[in-house]
């Protein structure tokens, strides 16, 4: 088990539709700045192997084929903020989604004297979204992410990152699915956008660029989150 600590933990959030990038660049994050990407299916899955408290009830939960309140979640992270390769900052990928879930994180992190840092919100235009999520893919093997057109594998049909060899499409990713999941997600990002900007932690970047320039643009604004 991983040792705790009680040193205060930069929180950042990465907000942004299906295709938005933020995968990739938590990755990239990650490695330059010794972030740990946190996911809420990640961490679940984390806690119920453990078999913490949480993490058995999470199971029970899941087992029963229901939706995980999000008590259990913010109970799960708030073990998984005291480990120590949180240390030096955490991304939150995937949580908070609604308006309660963020003031349920405030009400956590405000226990601990911590607070969010940054909530960053990756900015796409969803008429691309379809051609850019259609065409992605991810390593079987380490979960590195590719896309046809603009992040294809250094050697066709092996992962610059672990060598694999096994490549993974999601089914849903096709036009009307996409259609309907940024339609969910605007609709349940709206009051997040909202309650960050208020707090004034809200910081937006142009998604719709190179990569390598969309990194650039998020690391000052994590070094400057950071610091």
């Amino acid at each position: 088990m991983l040792e705790k600590v009680k040193t205060s933990t930069p929180v950042l959030i990465l907000l942004g539709p299906p295709g938005a990038g933020k995968g990739t660049q938590a990755r990239i994050l990650q490695t330059q700045f010794g972030l740990v990407q946190l996911s809420t299916g990640d961490l679940l899955r984390a806690a119920v192997t453990a078999g913490t408290e949480a993490g058995l009830a999470a199971k029970a939960v899941m087992d029963a084929g229901d939706l995980v309140s999000d008590e259990i979640v913010i109970s799960i992270l708030k073990d998984r903020l005291k480990d120590t390769d949180c240390a030096k900052g955490v991304i939150l990928d995937g949580f908070p989604r609604t308006g309660a879930q963020a003031e349920a994180l405030d009400e956590l992190l405000a226990g601990s004297g911590q607070r969010i840092n940054a909530a960053i919100s990756l900015e796409v235009e969803d008429t691309n979204m379809v051609a850019r999520i259609s065409g992605r893919f991810t390593c079987g093997s380490c979960g590195e992410g590719y896309h046809d057109s603009f992040k294809p594998p250094k050697k066709d049909g092996v992962c610059d990152n672990c060598g694999g060899t096994d490549f993974k499409r999601r089914a849903d990713d096709n036009a009307e699915t996409v259609a309907s999941r940024l339609n969910a997600y605007h609709a349940q990002t709206a009051p997040l956008i909202a309650h960050y900007e208020g707090q004034g932690t809200l910081k937006r970047i142009d998604a719709m660029g190179k990569i390598d320039f969309i990194a650039q643009e998020l690391a000052a604004v994590v070094s400057e989150a950071t610091t």
